[in-house]
């Protein structure tokens, strides 16, 4: 099962090591930076160039801390460290995440007109923080209600989840499915239950301010 956060932040040689990445590729005629990240549900790490984020890939059986920052001193574009800050806030105060801008999006699938950027987009600017859609209601968002196997195959090809949130798309069941190939599926529930107490927190602000 997904462990939960742990209470103190791991700082040991071995984890700043684990967590200090760059990487330098060419892309077409974008040249790639990447950074990792770590947080609370392991290893995030970010690539992009100048004009935006390409992917954001969680990595898989590695150790969560409870806050999220980059470690080492990569350099970093503008959308990136957008992006970086949009992270942070995302995991340590999602509440207050609104009042921050996203950065851009510049993976070639984000780029095109293809159905599963079509797709894609359309979950970006329609499923908020703390809402929930099935891939049939999601296939009927984008007017082909027939759509669904090719909207889940959307989902599998999504290049920058958490911003483009895959992950807020569950079964008609209300079952949450897989998520990661079925490997991330615990991930999956922890940030469906970290939204929900964002809703509700900021439900109270709210309350208490009538």
């Amino acid at each position: 099962m997904f462990s939960p956060v742990p209470k103190t932040l791991k700082t040991s040689l071995a984890s700043i090591a684990r967590c200090n990445h760059f990487v330098m590729s060419d892309s077409g005629s974008c040249v790639l930076r990447d950074v990792t990240l770590c947080s609370p549900v392991g290893e995030i790490l970010l690539s992009g160039c100048e004009k935006g984020v390409h992917t954001i890939n969680i990595k898989l059986g590695t150790d969560k801390e409870e806050s999220v920052h980059p470690v080492g001193q990569s350099e970093m574009s503008p959308e990136l460290q957008r992006c970086v800050d949009w992270l942070q806030c995302y995991f340590m105060k999602p509440e207050s995440i609104s009042a921050l801008p996203l950065p851009a999006l510049h993976h070639p699938l984000m780029q095109s007109d293809s159905f599963k950027a079509h797709v894609l987009w359309t979950l970006f600017k329609e499923v908020g923080l703390g809402k929930t859609v099935s891939y049939k209601q999601l296939a009927e968002m984008i007017g082909n209600p027939k759509a669904v196997r090719a909207v889940g195959s959307a989902m599998k090809n999504n290049p920058v989840p958490l911003i483009v949130p895959c992950h807020r798309v569950l079964r008609s069941s209300g079952d949450s499915g897989s998520y990661m190939g079925g490997k991330g599926d615990d991930i999956k529930v922890w940030l469906l239950t970290h939204e929900k107490k964002a809703l509700e927190l900021n439900a109270s602000k709210n309350e208490k301010s009538i």
